[in-house]
């Protein structure tokens, strides 16, 4: 309880920008909160999907099965029911179909990864602003008062401290974020493409079967 105390003692000393800084700050946490649920809820790849995709020969019923068990909004699911109601058409329709849905995918999971990045930027700035305000004021008690109350000097300089630090941290935290959604969006999208191809390939061979059997 004291050290919540101290911390709320010294966020009040870092002056007004302190404010706009919490506020990035929450609208980070929210953000990286969401895409951790979007991720743990619609984009994993269970094993069974996984090691049936994987193997040869599989059958269509078996992979319709498993996704009717997945979210309507589940990521792997969409993908993979665009590729399955478009294997009767020619290959190169459904590798399109298929890229058009994967370009939908993408532009869901890179939703508001702007906004953190954004913040990583803005943060110290908004800092450094409150570090120039924090120093003027503690220059402006020696112009005017000499050090005769250095009280006031050692407030200016603290929030000119405070609000840096917290900047800076607010910033660290964004970055870690954003990099870290990025690589996530970044292995799902490569791991969607890697499973859409055995599919493709699927629809080849059994559009070539079904050749030789009319021939």
């Amino acid at each position: 309880m004291q050290e919540l105390n101290a911390t709320w003692t010294a966020l009040k000393l870092g002056g007004f920008t302190v404010v706009p800084l919490s506020l990035l700050a929450v609208i980070a946490l929210a953000i990286m909160l969401e895409k951790a649920f979007i991720y743990w809820k619609f984009a994993r790849l269970s094993h069974d999907l996984l090691n049936l995709v994987e193997t040869y020969g599989f059958a269509w019923a078996d992979l319709e099965k498993i996704l009717s068990g997945l979210d309507d909004g589940h990521y792997y699911k969409r993908f993979f029911e665009v590729v399955i109601s478009n294997r009767h058409h020619p290959s190169w329709w459904t590798e399109s179909r298929a890229a058009d849905e994967a370009q939908l995918i993408e532009t869901s999971l890179g939703r508001r990864l702007w906004v953190l990045e954004t913040i990583v930027t803005a943060a110290p700035l908004l800092g450094l602003v409150g570090t120039v305000i924090g120093m003027m004021r503690a220059f402006q008690v020696i112009g005017g008062e000499g050090v005769v109350n250095p009280t006031a000097v050692t407030g200016g300089v603290a929030e000119a401290l405070i609000a840096t630090v917290v900047g800076l941290l607010i910033a660290l935290i964004a970055l870690f974020g954003f990099n870290y959604f990025s690589r996530l969006q970044s292995q799902t999208m490569d791991e969607m493409e890697r499973l859409g191809t055995r599919l493709i390939d699927h629809i080849r061979l059994d559009q070539e079967e079904s050749g030789h059997e009319a021939a």
